[in-house]
């Protein structure tokens, strides 16, 4: 192959893969060092280009080179449920909050799994169309956490533990650190404070990392407090599943008098469904949802619940990424501890019907 004449047009990507036998878009990746081709792809591409006297001309590498000034967020739940759940419309408005002040966009999408979520990040990276990363709702075998390890993204892991930052992801990765076991002791405490001796909890999928460490807290904590391991009902986070979980715990030979939800749809559809459900809520079924929302505080009764800032906790997971971006490698951020706000739905004592 030779080198075209002094006086030939300068070669563009376009001619680059014509001779290379490969899409222009391969070329870009290629030639930009980016994820996308095979090594022998990326070998030939760069071949080519210097058989052809190719070179970026100075606006095109500056352009490589500029900042997206937008950060990324692929959501890996089903739409229906996202659309039940007030909590991520709040971590938004968060992140949201602490991103525009920096002229920082945040590109949102929902995906129906991790692996999806693992295609659109690798897409979003390869075009250059963030700079970082938001990660959430961590499964036990996460591909995306491999994903940012391996790219080099700039990635902050919401609500995990310092030890769940992966591999290789020094200086790149930050976790906002949540802890699991405080919220629990306060419920369990202010249930048997109220006489319940049968406690049982309403979970989301065991999936999630932090579904697990919920377990593992619910277990020690109801273990050490009643000298036996407590029932726990698995869910989905959906008003059907909790309800139908709720009705399989009523079913028991000797049901629980006081139920954990998970979050707060699961925890406001029982109390909405009560009759049909025929409890009374708080005489035969005290109802506490982990998650405290708008729907908490408008049902009758009033929901008890963890309630936490999720705004804060936005605005906090954006900055940290923002430092990130800056080059600070900041420490884990200790998010603040949920509070256990006390409504009518678990009431002051139970009524004979629910001690017996």
């Amino acid at each position: 192959m030779s080198r075209p004449s002094p006086g030939a047009a300068r070669p563009t990507i376009r001619d680059i893969a014509r001779v290379a036998g490969v899409s222009k878009a391969s070329v870009s990746y290629a030639l930009n060092d980016l994820p996308g081709v095979s090594a022998a792809t990326r070998e030939r591409v760069l071949l080519v280009a210097r058989e052809l006297g190719w070179r970026p001309s100075a606006a095109a590498r500056s352009l490589s080179h500029a900042r997206a000034h937008a950060v990324g967020l692929a959501v890996a739940r089903d739409v229906e449920l996202l659309g039940e759940e007030p909590y991520y419309m709040r971590l938004v408005a968060g992140l949201e909050g602490v991103l525009a002040t920096e002229s920082v966009s945040l590109l949102m999408t929902v995906v129906p799994d991790a692996g999806t979520a693992v295609d659109v990040l690798r897409r979003w990276w390869a075009e250059r169309r963030v700079d970082g990363v938001v990660l959430t709702d961590l499964l036990v075998e996460d591909p995306r956490l491999a994903l940012v390890a391996e790219l080099g993204v700039p990635s902050v892991v919401r609500g995990g533990r310092e030890e769940e930052a992966p591999a290789g992801g020094a200086g790149t990765v930050a976790v906002s650190v949540e802890d699991e076991r405080e919220p629990i002791e306060r419920v369990v405490e202010h249930l048997l404070l109220r006489g319940h001796r049968r406690l049982a909890r309403v979970s989301g999928p065991p999936e999630y990392r932090h579904t697990r460490r919920r377990d593992r807290a619910w277990r020690e904590v109801t273990t050490a407090a009643l000298g036996a391991e407590q029932e726990v009902v698995v869910a989905d986070y959906s008003a059907r599943a909790g309800l139908e979980a709720t009705r399989a715990l009523l079913a028991r030979p000797r049901p629980p008098t006081a139920v954990l939800y998970d979050n707060d749809v699961m925890a406001a559809t029982v109390v909405a469904e009560r009759r049909s459900l025929g409890v009374a809520v708080p005489g035969d079924l005290a109802v506490v949802a982990g998650e405290d929302s708008i729907l908490c505080r408008l049902a009758d009764p009033g929901i008890t619940a963890l309630r936490r800032d999720v705004v804060a906790d936005g605005a906090a997971t954006a900055r940290l990424l923002l430092d990130l971006l800056a080059g600070r490698a900041p420490r884990p951020l200790l998010l603040a501890p949920r509070e256990l706000v006390v409504r009518g739905s678990s009431g002051s004592v139970l009524t004979p019907r629910a001690a017996g």
